[in-house]
């Protein structure tokens, strides 16, 4: 949808297609005609923006066939294209996904590959009136699986394809007079996890590595760029003001944002909230748990299966997508109050950015909590992308 904000500029906002199964052209062709379609139609609205979701697999098919089905079906659904994500490289829907989607890392030849493919899709895809179209992808990858190099030299070999990568994206451009910007989406336990992390690899890491290489650090500037996801941050126990506010500081163009919320558990130390947390532990995706230290850091653990160990003294927020018009699942929280702060401070940034919802968890949620079937998901994306422009145009507090 493009719709105006309480400060009368337009915005883009969509739902992220990763919900769907995406590891075939005729799974996104029907994603687009069972699902997008019908929550258009739930929004009366006369378009809808999809952030589609393409695997390496369905991409090498529109390599082979062309462009041109998708584009006919996403036409015919009132469905147009700003955004894409480029995070999960592989099957998402999985049995087990966990740590493979952050394989392979932003350091690989491969992760270029994939990420110079999707923009080349996104040009033939998006609309003559965007000036740029973005691809959210991986923050490096995850710190713990370095995979085939030495540790501290994982985010130096990322810099490194990113700005050869920006070379690319500037080639794409002077042959199709379309714009890309790839966007890094930090992420609880990766390389770039907190708004620090992320100011440093960009004012310092990418620099550097064009200073090595030779690249007009004007091209990475132009076609590289922050996806910021509300519930990784909020997961951080960060604030939307003083994160948002450090990034334009810093320079760091936040070119797309995802609107999620996290889980909270505000009193870890009751034996029962955390037996209904454990609801939500569940076989496919990661669930990244922080709480407050002492000292003010952080601690921390990979999975909902190894939280027990942390501190109970203070809220626990997890790494679970839960979706935005809900504050709360039975008697847990959720961080909705995060993306209510931070959603007028992203539309009020001098470019503003793709504004995306990725509730990719529908599925995966305990039962008593997901959808029913197909009619229950559409309803309730309809639900979370209402309320998000709701809060944009001022209708809600």
């Amino acid at each position: 949808m493009r719709i105006r904000s309480q400060s009368g500029r337009t915005h883009i906002l969509g739902y992220c297609a990763n919900v769907h199964p995406g590891e075939t052209l005729a799974a996104i062709t029907h994603a687009v005609s069972a699902f997008a379609r019908p929550v258009r139609e739930e929004l009366a609205s006369p378009e809808l923006a999809l952030g589609l979701w393409i695997s390496r697999s369905a991409l090498h098919e529109l390599e082979r066939a062309g462009s041109q089905q998708l584009r006919d079906a996403l036409q015919a659904a009132g469905i147009f294209v700003a955004t894409l994500n480029g995070f999960p490289y592989g099957d998402f829907h999985a049995p087990v996904v966990k740590r493979r989607v952050y394989h392979p890392d932003l350091g690989s030849d491969e992760r270029r590959a994939y990420l110079l493919g999707l923009a080349e899709l996104l040009v033939a895809l998006m609309p003559d009136d965007l000036a740029e179209g973005t691809i959210s992808t991986l923050p490096i990858g995850h710190r713990d699986e370095p995979h085939g190099y030495a540790p501290d030299s994982c985010s130096q070999r990322a810099a490194r394809q990113l700005c050869r990568l920006s070379e690319q994206l500037a080639e794409l451009r002077a042959r199709s007079r379309r714009s890309i910007r790839v966007c890094l989406e930090p992420e609880p336990g990766c390389w770039l996890e907190t708004t620090a992390d992320a100011i440093a690899f960009f004012s310092q890491e990418l620099p550097r590595a064009a200073r090595e290489l030779g690249v007009d650090p004007a091209l990475c500037d132009r076609h590289l760029g922050l996806c910021y996801d509300t519930c990784h941050q909020a997961v951080c126990f960060e604030t939307a003001a003083e994160s948002i506010g450090a990034l334009q500081r810093a320079g760091v163009r936040i070119g797309k944002a995802q609107l999620s919320s996290a889980l909270e558990l505000a009193d870890p130390s009751d034996a029962s909230l955390r037996a209904e947390l454990l609801r939500f532990d569940e076989p496919r995706f990661l669930h990244q748990v922080r709480t407050r230290r002492d000292d003010g850091g952080l601690a921390m653990a990979d999975d909902l299966a190894t939280c027990a160990a942390l501190p109970t003294q203070r809220p626990w927020r997890v790494h679970f997508h839960v979706p935005i018009h809900r504050a709360a699942m039975g008697r847990l929280g959720t961080t909705s109050a995060f993306l209510a702060d931070a959603l007028p401070l992203l539309a009020a940034l001098p470019n503003a950015p793709h504004l995306e919802v990725e509730t990719y968890t529908w599925s995966a949620l305990p039962a008593g909590e997901r959808p029913l079937d197909d009619r229950g998901l559409i309803n309730g994306l309809a639900a979370e992308l209402n309320w998000a422009r709701a809060r944009m145009q001022g209708a809600l507090p």
